[in-house]
């Protein structure tokens, strides 16, 4: 064996040894309550959820009826991320949720969403799928979510909310939203708009030392962004006859950010001290849309045809206006950064589905995606040279690929099989192959091909219907952001852009999970934990890429091969043996770790920003009796390592744990009125950045910056109700 072997095995040892108090006791409270409870699973893995069941929990929408449900809100904990790739329609997560048995061809308009539009009244029933079938419009999920709507509607049906928002800095924003759903003849429909305020006033103190630890500066910033998010969208679904049918989906959102923020500098190496006071303006036009539809046909024997397709785009035109502000209020403009980015998708895909002998089905068909960005940015900086008018008289700077359009076209042929060995086991396999073509023109005009071959195995087993064990190897390629192409704005004050690669290739690994999931006797709630081990190569993290030593230049690239591992243990459960059926608690423990060669100092690290895992408690406590529901969450990260490394700074940060809470009354009309508080503890965030004369390599310390910012607390006030 192996030192890295000792080292690993170590380190899982050690991870398992902090699972410990977490998994007895769930164990012990299991046992408490299987010793007289009775078996509500059956005999299926299915577990199906009437509209009865929610009544004394008084729901509003089907969003609030799926969150009573043990082990919704907690399952998509129990599958890391870090391979999830997000292509397409294709890529599977850890759970879905889908409404009549359908998905939504859709990104930014998903199925989930689309739950906090249908009223409560519209719900037949939600069922728990555990196990894999050629039937379901998804693939590779640890579990599904499926929201039956009843057939027949007597009349549409109007849920409304109105709320407001009230800041630390007392600033109050409202918001609100309204949804008319329902079906004319063979048509359902929810239709939807919504006013959301993003407001946020968040407060950056900043205080910097020399290499001789001596005080360098102080920092203060205000950074107030007034925003408002406007959404409209739209969801159709069309029953053509017995055998085929039809769905549309179609959003439309504005969510401009203009920001405003304060800056004052003290510099505490002269006497007296040397104070700049700055005004930035941030901000601009923002705002997407997406149409996505899909057709299907169901044949007399079973077979199903289906066609999916999705368009959308996202406009982002944004400003940046930095101002000096002398003693008398007289601003100086030096900055001025103009960053246009305009991207596009659009995805078809069509699907044959048959059934073959012995619990076997068969998926066949192809994708093909198309995506696009258009990118410009422009600046402008105060000092020697000519004025340019469109730079607010400022002196445009050179900028290496400031304009370039990118473009990837991608075709993914693929076949999909579920085996049903038995009603206890079954197997789905995924063999994918994805070809693409990424081309950029403008400054840098360059085409390239790339081709995987993707596939996926995910085994289940129901060792009892409470009881299924699976375990998934998975093949993934993670999806390029273009914006690491082209130049790009940098939020140091010390840099104002940074620069793109145009060389990158699509970061690419493996997989192999396994999970175990409990649910317990008498709807008491559900267990899991699992283990997870992902191999990445072509990483894309920070590389060098300087031409002129004593100005170094760093950019995102392909870094190499890394590794990261944890295990996880999730747990929603009813304090039924208690006497208190009505609480329920949930908790999430995940720990994790990673290793990757740095290239930049030749070390073994963990991946960029990559924690030490995570810990979340939470409680909801309904009182059917007086219509009142309250609860709350707590979540923190492991800290310790959480790392930056770039070319002349190292980063590390941590923060305070996460708070939020809430108090719920239903009164005797139905409406509700809902008092939350979010970010109750206004937590602390904090980063230290290391900066170096030259390279980090070359490890000559210049400067130590320690940063930390609260956003505040953010309590809000809101009514909806139904009719």
């Amino acid at each position: 064996m192996t030192l890295s072997d000792e080292l690993l095995r170590s380190k899982f040892a050690l991870a398992l040894r902090g699972m410990q108090p977490l998994i007895w006791c769930l164990v012990i409270a299991s046992f408490i309550e299987s010793a007289n409870a009775q078996d509500n699973v059956g005999d299926e893995s299915t577990i199906r959820y009437p509209a009865e069941y929610f009544v004394d929990f008084n729901p509003m929408t089907a969003q609030d009826m799926v969150y009573r449900i043990p082990g919704v809100q907690t399952s998509s904990r129990g599958r890391s991320g870090g391979g999830s790739g997000g292509r397409g329609f294709g890529s599977g997560g850890s759970s879905e949720i889908i409404i009549n048995g359908k998905r939504a061809a859709g990104k930014s308009n998903a199925t989930g969403q689309q739950l906090q539009r249908i009223t409560a009244q519209q719900v037949n029933y939600i069922e728990i799928i555990r196990g894999t079938s050629g039937e379901l419009d998804v693939r590779g999920s640890g579990q599904i979510v499926n929201v039956v709507l009843f057939e027949e509607l007597s009349s549409t049906a109007v849920n409304y909310e109105i709320n407001m928002e009230s800041y630390a800095d007392q600033e109050r924003k409202p918001g609100g939203s309204v949804a008319l759903s329902g079906k004319a003849g063979q048509l359902g429909f929810v239709l939807s708009g919504e006013i959301d305020p993003r407001y946020e006033n968040q407060v950056r103190k900043e205080h910097s030392v020399l290499a001789d630890y001596s005080d360098n500066d102080y920092i203060r910033e205000d950074r107030i962004r007034d925003q408002t998010n406007y959404n409209l969208s739209a969801n159709l679904d069309y029953e053509i006859n017995d055998f085929s049918s039809a769905r549309l989906n179609a959003l439309y959102r504005e969510d401009d950010n203009p920001t405003e923020v304060f800056r004052k500098i003290t510099n505490v190496r002269s006497d007296p001290n040397v104070v700049t006071v700055q005004r930035e303006d941030q901000g601009g036009e923002r705002n997407n849309w997406e149409v996505g539809g899909d057709y299907e046909l169901n044949r007399v024997n079973g077979d199903r045809l289906k066609f999916l397709f999705i368009a959308n785009q996202r406009n982002d035109d944004q400003i940046r206006a930095r101002n000096n502000i002398a003693d008398d209020g007289a601003e100086t403009l030096n900055l001025f950064l103009d960053r246009t980015y305009v991207t596009e998708e659009r995805i078809v895909r069509g699907s044959y589905t048959t059934e073959m002998f012995f619990g076997q089905d068969i998926e066949l068909g192809v994708e093909r995606a198309q995506t696009t960005l258009e990118s410009g940015i422009a600046l402008g900086l105060s000092g020697d040279g000519t004025s340019d008018p469109s730079l607010r008289g400022l002196v445009r700077q050179n900028i290496k690929n400031a304009n370039s359009t990118v473009e990837e076209i991608r075709y993914e042929p693929f076949l999909i099989h579920n085996y049903v060995f038995s009603d206890k086991m079954s197997l789905e396999t995924s063999l994918l192959y994805e070809a693409s073509e990424i081309s950029q023109w403008g400054e840098v005009n360059k085409s390239r091909d790339f081709g995987f071959f993707k596939p996926t195995f995910d085994l289940r087993f129901d060792l009892t219907p409470q009881i299924q064990l699976s375990a998934r190897v998975r093949k993934f390629v993670m999806q390029l952001s273009f914006n690491d192409f082209v130049a790009n704005e940098d939020s140091d004050l010390d840099s104002n852009v940074q620069s793109g690669n145009d060389d990158l290739r699509q970061e690419w690994g493996w997989v192999y999970e396994t999970r175990g999931e409990y649910r317990l006797p008498n709807d008491v709630g559900a267990v899991d934990v699992g283990a997870y081990y992902h191999v990445h190569n072509d990483r894309i993290e920070r590389i060098d890429v300087t031409v002129d030593e004593d100005n170094p230049q760093s950019t995102n690239g392909n870094i190499g091969k890394g590794d990261m591992y944890g295990l996880t243990a999730n747990a929603s459960l009813r304090m039924r043996m208690l006497g208190l059926p009505n609480l329920q608690l949930t908790a999430n423990l995940e720990v994790k770790d990673s290793n990757i060669t740095d290239p930049l100092l030749g070390i073994n690290r963990r991946f960029r920003d990559y924690d030490r895992g995570r810990l979340n408690f939470g409680f909801r406590h309904d009182m059917p009796a007086s219509g009142i529901t309250y609860g709350g969450n707590w979540s923190n990260r492991f800290e310790g390592n959480i790392m930056r490394y770039d070319v002349d700074d190292i980063e590390i940060r941590g923060g305070d744990p996460y708070v939020s809470l809430y108090a719920q009354f239903v009164d005797s009309r139905g409406l509700t009125y809902r008092l939350f508080s979010r970010n109750h503890t206004d937590n602390t965030q904090c980063r230290e950045r290391r900066r170096f004369l030259g390279k980090i390599s070359a490890q000559i310390l210049e400067e130590i910056e320690n940063r930390c910012w609260n956003d505040g607390r953010v309590v809000a006030l809101r009514v909806s109700g139904n009719f």
